[in-house]
């Protein structure tokens, strides 16, 4: 067993205290609890107790003693942890940023940040709170029982520096660099960056992604092809599903790359009750960050359906699931809003 690098915690002086009473020894509970020996024997004498046997003393070990001197230890060393007093309140954050569900469940598709987390902490109406330095803080210290850098999504990630290529958008259509200020702003809802997400090589059906520039609202749909036909059925279901008025509230222009399947421009932005639906501008070729709030969603997409995922596979209430759960995560963006909240 991997040596662990972190106190011995409360339950595990507990078991030590279960297996020196079932007379285990030494190296077989250095071994079980995953501490070296030497921790053993330290943490023995550290909560060694003269028990009293007939007539003669014997010494034990005492879990009780052993935590006891081990927080008043931890006393000379600074603050003591704040989260310490309300294991609630721990077991509360762990267990979000692990993606333990309410059934119990783990999902690890689902986890939080540790900053949307504290938010989620905040919102349950917990009196203890710590800032999101102080929990990373926790973290790398091994505070928590299960939890570790390994466990966040982000932590550790490098982000690579890619130059940017920015090449002239397409002569014929209308272009970014010709996008109202008030979208460039994001001053109002109902303006969307879309894009679709492909499946594995050799799989036809892909799912199209719409996210709002301002409220970071998400919607996805799955689509059988990637054909600029299949594109312009969503939007086309949407119009008759809202109706004229509703839908031109929530699609007032959208925002694309220069792919095929979004290329059609006067069918795409035809209305099916006439006239023209919305106002559509296209990124410059190879310019991705332009569109970089769907594209930040796509990669939180990914989590649920990683590359080399069949959509043909994949069904409309599952692409919805990982849809609700991007919609009801807190954003820094948003002051710590939901987009549900946020629109």
């Amino acid at each position: 067993m991997t040596k662990k690098q972190h106190y011995m915690t409360e339950h595990e002086r507990y078991k030590l205290e279960a297996y020196l009473q079932a007379g285990r020894g030494v190296s077989w509970i250095a071994r079980k609890l995953g501490f070296c020996r030497q921790t053993i024997y330290n943490e023995m004498k550290r909560g060694a107790y003269l028990h009293r046997v007939e007539w003669a003393d014997e010494e034990r070990y005492s879990a009780d003693k052993g935590q006891q001197i081990h927080e008043y230890n931890q006393t000379a060393k600074g603050r003591p942890l704040k989260i310490g007093s309300d294991r609630k309140y721990a077991d509360f954050l762990e267990r979000k940023m692990l993606g333990v569900q309410e059934s119990g469940k783990v999902d690890r598709r689902k986890r939080y940040s540790p900053a949307a987390a504290l938010e989620l902490a905040r919102r349950a109406g917990f009196e203890t709170s710590v800032c999101v330095g102080t929990l990373y803080s926790y973290i790398d210290k091994r505070v928590f029982l299960n939890l570790s850098n390994k466990d966040l999504w982000e932590k550790g990630r490098v982000k690579q520096k890619k130059q940017k290529v920015r090449r002239s958008p397409h002569p014929l259509l209308p272009s970014i660099e010709d996008r109202p200020e008030i979208i460039n702003q994001r001053g109002e809802l109902g303006h969307k960056e879309i894009d679709l997400i492909v499946g594995c090589e050799g799989s036809k059906a892909a799912t199209l992604t719409m996210t709002d520039r301002k409220g970071r609202t998400e919607l996805a749909y799955k689509i059988p092809d990637k054909r600029a036909a299949s594109v312009r059925a969503v939007f086309d279901r949407l119009e008759r599903k809202m109706g004229k008025r509703r839908f031109r509230e929530m699609f007032k222009s959208i925002t694309t790359d220069n792919g095929p399947e979004f290329l059609e421009y006067d069918l795409l932005t035809k209305s099916i009750f006439g006239g023209k639906r919305f106002e559509v501008y296209y990124c410059h070729s190879y310019s991705a960050w332009e569109k970089g709030t769907n594209e930040n969603h796509n990669r939180l997409m990914r989590r649920f359906f990683p590359k080399g995922t069949d959509f043909t596979r994949v069904s409309q209430r599952s692409i919805q699931e990982a849809v609700d759960f991007l919609n009801h995560y807190p954003r820094k963006v948003l002051g710590w809003k939901m987009p549900v909240e946020a629109a």
